[in-house]
């Protein structure tokens, strides 16, 4: 089955030139006795930066990836107070609500918030933003609080907010009334690097626990069925929207590799993105990057051998896998296996681009008929090594005969469902 997105299919990429920057100068005529002299060139003024864009989230529109929030009164508030991420099994409520993207027309990284909400004690609000660049890709999510912007790691030209609520079991909820956020440049975004420069994704050797919780519902509002595939990672900076791989691991185990989508938070922790160098990582600056906060804990006594909510940490996982996941992987008991983290860093010698459209087939070679070696649950974001000529592929009006090799799941998928205009990937060689 293969069933396109409701957003737009095949037609331009949000590709937009970034804004120019003003030049000014002055040049001044002085006519002296009938004659007219040119003065002496005015220096340059340095280039004003354009004004940062402001706009007014609006709260009252919930959709498909909200989880567990509810909208009255003028307020966003938890629905019900005994929902928590599966993965992480405490008992508080918990809320998440996506907001609509927003784009700012040119490129900005740095994001400011300023939130209208009463909090009551043992409940909480935060905010985190993302951006999308000019091809497409998001960034992680970053946290961003009043008088303390989220930094983006690059210049982005559309911006999403998430707000996550939190309140004690039975105690009353926080009421978010009202968001305003203000983007701007702060220059500090790295340039893109060129492909030949482009590093490898980040992968690390984690001790992996069976998520199993069949029929709880994970932190971004996925119910878990029986022999389920997906990961649970102990940040939400990596958390994709319920059906969609825009975050995505590959996990190699004893048998065999699985590429699978980020769909809850946890093992124990919630801010511990250890995937991240020391320096950008939201908590646990002291550790090096990827070894869990868990693991360190467990191992070698780190904050007490405690998690961030001050529970003895009993093993050093630093990831759950579904039981789908688990089993495929070849793990009958928990154990240690590597992760790679697909969204980091820029992939090395590929590029990525952003899929459309849900059960996408992935096949062994570029043809219909050849092995479904994996399938994209919705829209994702793919790293392509190389494409080909292959088999024809007529599919809602569009027709392609090229395909991309991605190198984490095995396959060729169709360039149809790369959401770009071009049939053939600008930039991407030949198999």
């Amino acid at each position: 089955m293969l069933t396109p997105s409701s957003r737009r299919r095949g037609s331009a990429p949000r590709r937009r030139p970034r804004t120019a920057r003003a030049l000014t100068g002055t040049v001044c005529l002085l006519a002296l006795s009938g004659t007219t002299l040119a003065a002496a060139p005015v220096p340059a003024a340095d280039p004003v930066p354009p004004a940062p864009v402001s706009w007014r989230a609006d709260l009252s529109r919930t959709g498909t990836d909200d989880v567990n929030v509810r909208y009255d009164a003028g307020a966003l508030r938890v629905r019900d107070g005994s929902l928590s991420p599966a993965s992480l099994g405490r008992d508080r409520g918990y809320a998440s609500a996506v907001l609509d993207p927003h784009h700012v027309g040119r490129p900005v990284d740095r994001v400011t918030v300023d939130l209208d909400a009463t909090v009551p004690d043992a409940a909480g609000v935060e905010v985190d933003v993302r951006g999308r660049a000019a091809d497409g890709a998001w960034t992680e999510w970053r946290r961003a609080a009043p008088r303390a912007p989220a930094e983006l790691p690059r210049e982005v030209v559309d911006v999403q907010a998430r707000l996550t609520l939190w309140n004690a079991r039975g105690g009353p909820t926080a009421a978010v009334r009202a968001l305003t956020l203000t983007a701007d440049d702060a220059g500090t975004a790295p340039a893109e690097p060129a492909p030949a420069t482009r590093a490898a994704a980040f992968s690390a050797r984690v001790y992996a626990t069976r998520e199993g919780l069949v029929g709880h519902t994970t932190a971004n509002g996925h119910v878990i069925g029986a022999n389920d595939h997906f990961v649970a990672l102990p940040s939400r900076r990596a958390l994709s929207p319920n059906g969609s791989g825009q975050y995505s691991v590959q996990v190699c185990g004893p048998a065999r590799c699985e590429t699978a989508p980020v769909w809850d938070v946890g093992p124990w922790n919630t801010h511990d993105d250890h995937w991240n160098p020391s320096a950008q990582r939201e908590q646990w600056k002291d550790l090096p990057q990827g070894l869990p906060q868990a693991q360190a804990a467990y191992e070698d006594g780190y904050n007490g051998g405690r998690d961030e909510f001050g529970r003895q940490v009993a093993n050093p996982a630093g990831i759950d896998l579904a039981d789908g996941t688990f089993y495929n992987v070849g793990l009958n008991d928990n154990g240690w296996v590597t992760v790679t983290y697909l969204w980091t860093e820029g992939g090395g010698d590929t590029t990525s681009f952003p899929t459309w459209g849900t059960d996408v087939s992935v096949r062994q070679r570029a043809t219909t008929d050849s092995t479904r070696v994996a399938s994209l649950p919705g829209p994702t974001t793919v790293r392509v090594r190389c494409q080909v000529h292959g088999q024809l592929v007529d599919y809602d009006g569009y027709s392609n005969d090229a395909w991309s090799y991605l190198p984490d799941y095995g396959g060729y998928v169709s360039n149809i469902f790369i959401d770009v205009a071009d049939s053939w990937l600008p930039g991407v060689p030949t198999c």
